[in-house]
């Protein structure tokens, strides 16, 4: 059985930072491509970061977030990072992660994703 645990959420201030974490087990981790993904309370879930298994891990991230978030990847510990800097109200959001078997996923498609975290909660105070 896939698990995706995500932990770090919390309230903090415009500007503060966040390093969100999501525990991965049940799968072969470093075979998938990882992502994080938002959803603010009335809209559409929203693309964040992705990272690729291939390649040493490339990176994608929308240009709301560029500059601002990093992910990463440890596959000995079968982890996905999301650091968060310079947090805006507008971030303010329950963060998912997910993985993926499909290259899509890097282009922001949550139809790719094979399996989801049920998220943790970002509010970002002004």
């Amino acid at each position: 059985q896939v698990q995706l645990v995500e932990s770090g959420g919390g309230l903090v201030q415009a500007g503060d930072s966040l390093r969100l974490s999501c525990a991965a087990s049940g799968l072969i981790f470093s075979r998938y491509h990882m992502g994080w993904f938002r959803q603010a309370p009335g809209k559409e879930r929203e693309f964040v970061a992705a990272i690729t298994w291939t390649g040493d891990g490339i990176t994608y991230y929308p240009d709301s977030v560029k500059g601002r978030f990093t992910i990463s990847r440890d596959n000995a510990k079968n982890t996905v990072y999301l650091q968060m800097n310079s947090l805006k109200p507008e971030d303010t959001a329950v963060y998912y992660c997910a993985a993926s078997s499909r290259t899509r996923i890097v282009l922001g498609s949550d139809m790719s994703v094979d399996f989801w975290g049920k998220g943790t909660l970002v509010t970002v105070s002004s």
